[in-house]
């Protein structure tokens, strides 16, 4: 990391953003407090990232990048949306807990 003062960085600017393109870093001073940070641009990625690229990678199987039967697909685009709907979900049930009772008593 480089730290110049204003009238360096008029004079050399175009070195200086050679360095920064390079990735180096430079801070701007104003009588030597520091001011600004001159840094690279992240650049976008250009080739796709890699799939499992953490610690633990997993190794993949070609048919991973296969594309899925077709009455696989079939059955998840038609198919109905809860294949089990003849009871109703169960979310609408009340569950009584052990020690309580019907009767809920008001504290005063």
């Amino acid at each position: 990391m480089k730290v110049v003062n204003i009238a360096e960085a008029k004079a050399k600017l175009s070195e200086y953003l050679d360095a920064v393109a390079n990735g180096e870093h430079l801070v701007i001073c104003k009588r030597n407090e520091p001011i600004a940070e001159l840094r690279p641009i992240e650049r976008k990625r250009t080739t796709p990232r890699p799939i499992g690229g953490g610690p633990h990678k997993i190794p993949l199987p070609d048919s991973f990048f296969e594309p899925m039967p077709d009455d696989w697909l079939d059955a998840f685009y038609n198919g109905p949306v809860f294949p089990d709907a003849k009871r109703p979900p169960r979310v609408a049930e009340q569950r009584e807990t052990p020690g309580s009772s019907k009767r809920r008593h008001r504290r005063t």
